[in-house]
């Protein structure tokens, strides 16, 4: 996925001075990140698809959904996926020295994964997370003028994190013409348009700054900032923004 210049040269990083004003009309919330790798060619896929709607609209999870290319070949070409979504799955996959990927599969705060559709597993997963977190990392994220500003506390990371923007869709509906699922009209929530490493985080305090303009460009209406270990390891912290009123 190819992270747009734009947010790169627009961001510019100092020592946090304070956490901003939140805008009235952006929502904000933080919580357990929950990542559902999905395929519009996986006909096990859409009650996952539909779960992670329902999570989207919980403060204390940020829910975010990977369409992979791998199925591709089955018959229908995904029109959300990337190469660079199949390629995070099988880095998770190494890093929890599991032997293959699968989809619908939800990985639960970069520790833990579980079927996507598996409701009760994935709120174990969940809960788990909340009750052995005593200190999360929290991200402040918030409206200034035309600018978010992103800000990040001082604190002792256990190893080197990796800072990532993601871009997202709020609502994608596709209407499936071939494959398992043709002649289906399929939703998504919080599609990840975007995913963009913008720095290294090492336990020193820190802001980031973005135009808005540049976070919407190509009409993304949500954005999301992940702290993660080696990138693919467990997440530390993450805060999500959405732009638009909810659907």
């Amino acid at each position: 996925m190819k992270p747009i210049l734009a947010l790169l040269v627009g961001a510019c990083f100092v020592l946090a001075l304070g956490r901003p004003v939140l805008s009235q009309d952006a929502a904000v919330h933080t919580g357990i990140v929950v990542e559902l790798f999905t395929s519009q060619g996986c006909n096990a896929c859409p009650p996952a698809d539909a779960f992670v709607g329902e999570l989207v609209k919980r403060n204390d999870v940020i829910a975010l959904t990977f369409n992979v290319d791998y199925w591709d070949y089955l018959g229908w070409r995904d029109t959300l996926a990337s190469p660079a979504h199949t390629e995070r799955q099988r880095s998770y996959a190494e890093a929890m020295h599991e032997r293959r990927v699968y989809t619908p599969q939800s990985v639960i705060g970069g520790r833990l994964q579980a079927v996507g559709s598996d409701r009760r597993s994935i709120e174990q997963a969940i809960q788990q997370l909340q009750r052995e977190a005593t200190a999360p990392l929290r991200i402040g994220l918030a409206r200034e003028g035309n600018k978010v500003l992103v800000s990040l506390p001082e604190g002792v990371p256990p190893v080197e994190a990796k800072i990532w923007l993601v871009r997202y869709d709020r609502v994608q509906e596709v209407a499936i013409r071939r494959g398992e699922n043709g002649g289906r009209t399929l939703k998504y929530y919080n599609v990840v348009r975007e995913l963009t490493n913008v720095g290294l985080w090492r336990g020193e305090a820190m802001e980031i700054a973005y135009m808005q303009e540049d976070l919407t460009k190509g009409g993304r209406d949500g954005c999301a900032v992940i702290v993660q270990q080696d990138g693919h390891g467990p997440i530390l912290g993450a805060a999500a923004m959405d732009f638009t009123p909810p659907s």
